[in-house]
């Protein structure tokens, strides 16, 4: 049975979260001489002389709005990544716990493990890029406090079979973290609307993808109100900046541009692989539910430096496991994707 307490590290439990004095009190003010800011302004067009909304509300109901979640089930980060190392910080003791991901998958849940020093127990994906739910099995001990399942999955592009989510939502006492930074060019549904069928359930999502806001790194987690207070009793006061807040909020307001661009992005998905398969450089391109292709090739590197030459830039996961001579391409303007297809055409294929 799932017990948030007994997940929790005893130095958390115990933590009394910084205070602002804005936390401290309710109603509006107008004269702010409690945080030691300039009271001037500043020497901007906009003044961001006073410190951000530590919980970011006005982002938070508009999103509910959005999502369909109550604000107090939202988490914001210092972009996804943020919300990773809360995770890790806020659950699992150093030396101690593990966690479990499957690879290929998201870098950051390593690189996240490895600063908190928490172990990190690897589950590789099937052939077909699912999970092993026997190798999972084997993998879980009284230590494993959160299995983390990218769907769609990054960097081979596929969700990941609903029904195994569910079953280890079911089987599993620690956090089942579904990060779905992708989600919104997926044929699959989001797991938001089962946050109140499980109590160990966080799900991920970012407006850096589909929203287009990657330079304002906000990423979100929505989950029990349990365990978003601890991650707003763990993170930094004013992890959101004032700027990003703002910005945000006007992008809200545009979601039908939004959903036009993931309209025009799966369509232009679908062309490039139908143009990449085309091409004698490449033999396989995997099914993706993300905007991005995962692409088998003749030779990864040749044709990574050759589109790095002609200034394109892909990422090289020929290294990475289960992804032999891949590399992965996010989806570009219909200009972007003909320069693209035409620019690996040039690349010699050796017998």
């Amino acid at each position: 049975m799932f017990d948030l307490n007994s997940l929790l590290r005893d130095n958390i439990k115990r933590l009394v979260p910084y205070s602002t004095a804005r936390d401290e009190f309710k109603g509006e003010a107008s004269i702010f001489l409690d945080a030691n800011e300039n009271s001037f302004g500043s020497p901007l067009p906009v003044n961001y002389n006073r410190y951000p909304d530590p919980m970011q509300w006005k982002v938070k109901y508009k999103l509910a709005d959005i999502k369909g979640v109550p604000p107090q089930n939202i988490f914001l980060g210092n972009g996804s990544d943020e919300v990773i190392d809360v995770l890790y910080r806020s659950f699992c003791r150093p030396g101690v716990d593990n966690v479990v991901i499957f690879p290929p998958t998201y870098g950051m849940y390593e690189v996240s493990a490895n600063i908190n020093d928490v172990i990190v127990r690897k589950v590789s994906l099937t052939p077909d890029y699912q999970i092993d739910m026997a190798a999972l099995q084997e993998a879980v001990d009284e230590h494993t406090k959160m299995i983390f399942i990218c769907s769609p999955n990054n960097p081979t592009g596929n969700s990941i079979n609903r029904d195994d989510i569910e079953m280890i939502l079911n089987n599993f006492d620690g956090l089942v973290v579904v990060d779905e930074a992708y989600i919104n060019f997926a044929r699959q549904k989001t797991f938001i609307s089962e946050l109140t069928e499980y109590p160990n359930l966080v799900v991920m999502q970012t407006l850096s993808k589909a929203w287009g806001l990657a330079a304002l790194r906000v990423g979100m987690a929505f989950a029990g109100e349990d365990i978003i207070n601890v991650l707003n009793k763990v993170k930094p006061p004013y992890n959101i900046n004032q700027a990003a807040q703002d910005l945000v909020l006007v992008a809200l307001d545009n979601i039908v541009q939004v959903n036009e661009w993931i309209r025009e992005t799966v369509v232009e998905r679908d062309k490039l692989a139908a143009g990449l398969i085309s091409l004698k450089q490449v033999l396989e391109v995997y099914p993706s539910d993300a905007n991005f292709l995962l692409a088998k090739t003749t030779d990864a590197k040749g044709i990574y430096n050759h589109l790095v030459a002609k200034g394109i830039i892909v990422r090289d996961r020929s290294k990475v496991e289960l992804c032999n001579g891949c590399l992965r391409i996010t989806v570009g303007t219909p200009e972007e994707n003909t320069v693209l297809l035409e620019t690996i055409a040039q690349v010699p294929v050796t017998a």
